[in-house]
């Protein structure tokens, strides 16, 4: 533990010794801890954070001091969660055609094999006279979350920031949680992950989910190590479209990447919703409805590989045939 500290303060120092902009981007998301899939970019990249006043600035990637493969992190700071925050997400649905670039950029950042969904974009159908809608799913991060009260082990478990994660150094692969989960959001490593050689060596963290262990299960995080270094989940960085808004309800902001907003205001003006909220789950992610959709439900569709389309040919086959 001592060493760990060390390790830890050793990072600190280091870390505010760099530029301002970055003192007060990064104290907007909790302490600097470097993310076990981050890579160190050339000095010329910028980088996008958040700041404490909700807004996106660019600096120079050579600040952030980057450690590569560096997650020293407490056990206690894994489970209490990063102090003051608490991490909302809102889902734009009429921004969303199924792009599936959010999918992608998950299981990169997290070295999961391409059969492995932690964040899934559903084909939606609310009645036979609605028309369909692409509905993206990850973990809620409920505030009463069922999968927490079911663990016999407490390896799922609730933070002060919002955050549902799992410490698969604990999880003994009961799959209790997938059970009482009503959003079917958890996955179980029934194989030996697949992973690079210097992913498999580095000493596991909750926040990051690697590395993967066989015989555990495991679901979307939020990428709360991403949060520490003041960027955003690469969900979020990664959509074309915008469709997702990741931020602090306390600071009241939530952002895109492009554009900021009070968190607040949004909900209220575009009557989110949550799903399946009369469970009384409380889920942390909201939706806005699929209201003046910008792209034909088709176009998310048509390119898919057949093995994908598969998924969404019912409920596409019968759009076809209506008048």
């Amino acid at each position: 533990m001592k060493q760990e500290d060390e390790i830890d303060n050793n990072s600190r120092r280091g870390f505010i010794k760099t530029a301002a902009v970055v003192t007060v981007a990064a104290a907007a998301c909790g302490s600097l801890n470097c993310s076990c899939s981050s890579k160190k970019a050339p000095a010329a990249e910028k980088v996008r954070l958040l700041s404490p006043d909700g807004e996106i600035v660019e600096i120079d990637s050579a600040y952030l001091n980057h450690q590569e493969n560096m997650a020293v992190l407490s056990q206690h700071d894994q489970r209490v969660g990063i102090p003051g925050k608490k991490f909302v997400m809102v889902v734009d649905l009429a921004r969303c055609k199924n792009a599936r670039k959010c999918v992608s950029a998950c299981q990169k950042h997290h070295y999961r094999p391409e059969d492995t969904e932690w964040l899934t974009v559903k084909l939606m159908k609310d009645s036979d006279n609605s028309a369909p809608y692409w509905f993206p799913k990850q973990c809620f991060h409920c505030d009463n979350p069922p999968c927490v009260k079911v663990c016999p082990v407490d390896a799922t478990f609730k933070r002060q920031d919002g955050l549902v994660l799992i410490d698969n150094e604990r999880c003994i692969g009961c799959k209790f949680c997938m059970a009482a989960c009503p959003y079917s959001t958890r996955v179980f490593n029934w194989a030996e992950p697949e992973m690079p050689f210097e992913i498999k060596g580095l000493a596991y963290n909750a926040e990051t989910g690697v590395p993967a262990k066989v015989g555990t299960v495991e679901k979307c995080d939020f990428c709360p190590d991403r949060s520490r270094e003041g960027l955003l989940p690469p969900c979020v960085e990664a959509c074309p479209n915008g469709v997702f808004y990741f931020g602090d309800e306390n600071e009241d902001t939530v952002t895109n990447g492009d554009e900021t907003i009070g968190f607040k205001q949004l909900i209220k003006d575009r009557a989110a919703y949550r799903f399946l909220e009369e469970l009384g789950t409380k889920p942390r992610v909201y939706y806005l409805p699929p209201k003046d959709r910008q792209f034909p439900v088709e176009r998310g569709y048509e390119n898919l590989p057949d093995k994908l389309k598969a998924r969404f040919k019912d409920i596409i086959e019968e759009e076809k045939k209506r008048p």
